[in-house]
């Protein structure tokens, strides 16, 4: 903790059910724009997260000797005032606990986000100390949406009211009160400032502007006694102070111990569940700046519930999902608040991530819920009305990604995209694949013959032209094809016709498939999304957006490729895999210490060390390693 190039990599992350969390690292630390104690959606302003409050130093005054236990960067490399030397110990098992001594002071922090309310709550209790001792707190305020910076300015409102043993504060109009109070009779002394010049090293390394100014309104002081708790709460609405101990307590209880891999995983896979007022409910893509994109959450939505036991979240998604999908179909108005709905593969991942509920909760169960909404999502498509989705004569679908990135791999640059893929992609085309496989199945267990075999004879042409278009005499699969230009790369698309459940491919195929993607493609974080051997490998992403645009499919790794890769080694040599697996998942095992703690990273670099890139928590990568758990355990009790 007291060694910065150690702590300052690892960030905490902990959120509630409406998309608001608090993050920052280790030794409280803000190293992003995006870090912060209490950062909230102001869906009066838009669709981004703010930060309202940034941080809280509290100092430890004993015999007029003060004692700051606050961590900032300024500019120059400059870190002050240097609290994480007085850190003794860290605990983040259930919640955050950090230890600090100051000579003969040892002051406890805990930190919980309460999961239903936009409110932290920090808990400090003095365990030990010999002479009389007061805390003093200095809350660090920004008011900014989480893409931008604050600076010194006449504008802000230094305005503020007393309320139940605090303040509240609002320093821009359209924006909620902040409410600070202590569960303890303190004074507040209004001393406004600006802190000028903090800078953000994440922000530095990814090319951005870095500096920016925190608006500090005063302190607040009290006095602490030997064993006693004093707890501060950070919220867009009042509390009633008598209840924060209380509260604080029943927080914690609810809070299951990040004790195992498994139980850090299921943690961080309820962090990216969001509530809706009107009780919406959706899958976050992942923090800090994603927002809820219809692939990641159809990718997502198997792992992520069904394989811990949660097939009533599932349900509640899809219900909000499938409005979504349907006013997409009918050419209204969204509704939802889910992004990129109209893109191809979105609804060929959500027949897919239907398929994994039928195996979960049965065939019958899955026809009575879904039957209707697979049908027609495969109607939509056999009828040309899909705007992105072409069906082609010969049984195969193709789409137009030479402007616009259409595909999970989307990253732009120049406004174009890096990679693109157009005509018939290997994964769509997988995917179109098991959609007719599969709603051909529901058909016929509905009794619907005619229409079971109508869907087969048009899954058998589609699985002829699959291998006349894809397959290449080197044994693996073109990425994809476009009139006469093949691409040649080695990619993880051809992974997914492997591992899904009605496949073109014959067994040897496939085998021959999987070697080739264990041999060039496999890291201990993932596949790679390009062969080092393939002409523009470009493993490391870093520096500016640019450069790191042209690196983000070009060669680093994912692991939810990791998870479908899993998925064809078990489906094809069962237990003899076992072994190999469970090595895998040592890998990400690694993880739960590194970067952000307990959660996985949303990219990794494609050479060693495999270093963790990007957002700090991916949930398309937390699902598939838990359903690449769950089937592990499946095929060792088979």
């Amino acid at each position: 903790m007291t060694n910065l190039e150690e702590s300052l990599p690892k960030e905490l992350l902990r959120t509630n059910r409406s998309g608001a969390y608090s993050c920052s690292t280790i030794v409280d630390c803000n190293t992003r724009r995006y870090h912060g104690l209490l950062v909230v959606p102001v869906p009066e302003l838009d669709d981004e997260s703010h930060v309202l409050l940034s941080s809280l130093d509290v100092t430890v005054i004993q015999h007029g000797a003060e004692f700051n236990l606050g961590l900032h960067k300024y500019q120059g490399n400059n870190y002050s005032p240097n609290g994480h030397k007085y850190i003794r110990e860290f605990n983040c098992d259930k919640v955050p606990t950090t230890l600090y001594r100051v000579g003969g002071v040892l002051l406890k922090k805990e930190v919980v986000f309460q999961h239903y309310e936009d409110r932290i709550l920090i808990r400090y209790t003095l365990v030990d100390a010999h002479s009389a001792t007061t805390l003093r707190f200095r809350p660090f305020l920004a008011f900014r949406s989480v893409r931008q910076f604050t600076h010194e300015n006449s504008t802000a409102n230094r305005d503020y009211s007393l309320v139940d043993n605090g303040i509240k504060t609002c320093m821009y109009a359209g924006y909620p009160d902040l409410y600070m109070q202590f569960s303890k009779k303190n004074e507040f002394v209004f001393q406004p400032d600006w802190y000028r010049g903090i800078e953000y090293p994440k922000e530095q390394e990814r090319g951005y502007a870095s500096n920016e100014d925190l608006y500090v309104p005063g302190y607040f002081e009290m006095n602490i006694r030997k064993g006693e708790s004093i707890v501060f709460s950070g919220s867009t609405s009042e509390i009633k102070t008598s209840s924060l101990k209380n509260l604080f307590d029943k927080e914690v209880d609810e809070r299951s111990p990040r004790d195992n891999f498994f139980h850090c995983l299921v943690n961080a896979a309820h962090q990216f569940h969001i509530r809706k007022k009107n009780d919406d409910r959706y899958l976050l893509a992942g923090y800090p700046w994603f927002k809820c994109r219809a692939r990641d959450m159809f990718i997502s939505l198997p792992g992520l519930t069904l394989s811990i036991d949660e097939q009533d979240y599932f349900e509640l998604v899809m219900k909000t999902a499938e409005r979504g999908l349907r006013e997409f179909m009918e050419k209204k108005p969204l509704s939802v608040q889910i992004y990129e709905i109209d893109k191809p593969d979105v609804p060929l991942w959500c027949i897919w991530a239907i398929q994994q509920y039928a195996k979960e909760l049965g065939k019958e169960k899955c026809l009575q819920m879904y039957g209707k909404l697979v049908q027609d999502m495969v109607d939509f498509i056999l009828a040309n009305q899909h705007p992105n989705l072409i069906l082609d004569d010969n049984g195969l679908v193709k789409i137009d990604g030479k402007q616009v990135a259409m595909t999970w791999m989307n990253s732009t640059a120049n406004g174009r995209p890096v990679v693109p893929r157009t005509g018939y992609c290997v994964e769509i085309n997988a995917l179109w694949y098991n959609a007719l496989k599969f709603a051909a199945s529901l058909a016929m267990l509905d009794g619907k013959e005619e229409k079971g075999g109508e869907l087969e004879a048009r899954a058998d042409v589609c699985k002829q032209s699959f291998l006349d278009t894809f397959l290449n005499d080197y044994g693996y699969l073109y990425d994809y094809v476009d009139g006469k230009m093949v691409d040649w790369s080695v990619r993880p698309n051809m992974i997914f016709p492997v591992a899904f459940d009605y496949s073109p491919l014959n067994q040897e195929q496939k085998r021959k498939i999987l070697d080739i993607c264990t041999k060039e493609l496999l890291t201990p974080k993932g596949l790679r999304s390009l062969s080092p051997k393939s002409g523009g490998y470009n493993p490391i992403y870093v520096g500016p957006q640019t450069q790191r645009d042209y690196a983000y499919h070009q060669g680093t790794a994912w692991p939810w490729l990791g998870g479908f890769y899993m998925e064809a080694s078990l489906k094809l040599y069962k237990r003899t895999r076992l072994s190999f697996i469970e090595r895998q998942m040592v890998g990400y095992e690694d993880e739960m210490s590194y970067h952000c703690l307990g959660t996985i990273s949303e990219l990794f670099d494609g050479n060693p060390p495999f270093r963790g890139r990007g957002a700090m928590s991916f949930a398309m990568n937390v699902a598939e390693i838990l359903r690449a758990l769950e089937m592990l355990e499946k095929y060792q009790f088979k």
